[in-house]
């Protein structure tokens, strides 16, 4: 949906082992391509006597900003695999980095293109997804006697709650969901009988 995506609350790791070769797969929450070069950093130091180091990463809330690398292995049996796996979870803000020992045994372009993948996979699978919803910031203002009807509603509709002052009338800062926000402010105009201020905050 617009105003939402879905990422990993915190860094994870998993392993697999093909045919002699191990695959250590990382996936971190990142929010810029710089931090996904980052992590990578840290993996490669980390794992700084591994055979390869392959990653791909998508950022932005339609993970619109990408890149796949295949970290020296053949064109498109690693960077591309890990990739799709991002895609198919439906992930953004992640980078997810795959590091490989070789075991002597070759696997092929596509032997390695399925083990780069189930890596991935591995470690998606044990992540703890977390919804992001994109938010806008109001100041809301209105008559006193209009507090029940409007906390009604903001409870109603999950909204954040950030600032409220009680002067001549109630003054309340506000976040809400994109997603939701025309609703709300139908409703809040509609069952104030368009008592009530809402101004848009940068």
């Amino acid at each position: 949906m617009d105003g939402e995506h879905t990422t990993i609350r915190r860094t994870v790791r998993a392993e697999i082992r093909v045919r002699g070769s191990l695959f250590v797969a990382t996936a971190a929450p990142v929010d810029s391509p710089a931090g996904a070069l980052e992590q990578l950093e840290e993996v490669r130091r980390e794992y700084h006597d591994a055979t390869h180091h392959c990653y791909a990463y998508r950022i932005g809330p339609r993970g619109n900003q990408y890149k796949a690398h295949d970290g020296g292995e053949p064109a498109g049996s690693a960077g591309k695999p890990i990739l799709g796996a991002l895609e198919r979870e439906g992930l953004t803000d992640i980078v997810l980095v795959v590091t490989r020992y070789f075991g002597g045994t070759k696997l092929g372009i596509g032997g390695l293109a399925r083990a780069y993948a189930s890596a991935a996979q591995e470690a998606i699978r044990s992540a703890e997804k977390v919804t992001i919803y994109a938010c806008e910031r109001w100041k809301v203002s209105f008559p006193h006697a209009q507090i029940s009807t409007v906390m009604y509603l903001l409870n109603r509709f999950e909204v954040r709650i950030l600032e409220t002052r009680y002067d001549q009338e109630v003054n309340i800062t506000v976040e809400v969901r994109q997603g939701r926000s025309p609703e709300l402010r139908e409703q809040l105009v509609n069952r104030t009988s368009g008592n009530i201020r809402l101004l848009p905050l940068e």
